[in-house]
């Protein structure tokens, strides 16, 4: 696995990862009977996981669909015609 996040963003994810896994669990331990605490305990822990391996799923599936900016412009230099300057002697 290739990190694909920087070094402050990692700590950024720690910190808030952190933030939000301590909030949940402070009050799910008041009211067990709301999901939502489930699933921002489940969120929280991904952001610390995420900043610790220094690799973010969603960064490389959005980088990986997003077009090649290389490719697309030699792509482009093939399909476009050339003109030439008829005015010229």
């Amino acid at each position: 696995m290739k990190s694909n996040i920087g070094t402050i963003n990692a700590l950024i994810r720690i910190t808030c990862g952190l933030t939000v896994l301590s909030w949940t669990t402070a009050d799910w331990s008041r009211s067990r009977h709301r999901n939502t605490h489930l699933i921002c305990t489940v969120l929280g822990a991904m952001k610390v996981a995420e900043g610790i391996t220094r690799f973010c799923p969603i960064t490389k599936w959005v980088t990986e669909s997003m077009p090649n900016k290389n490719n697309h412009s030699s792509q482009e230099s093939q399909n476009t015609p050339e003109y030439h300057n008829t005015n010229e002697q």
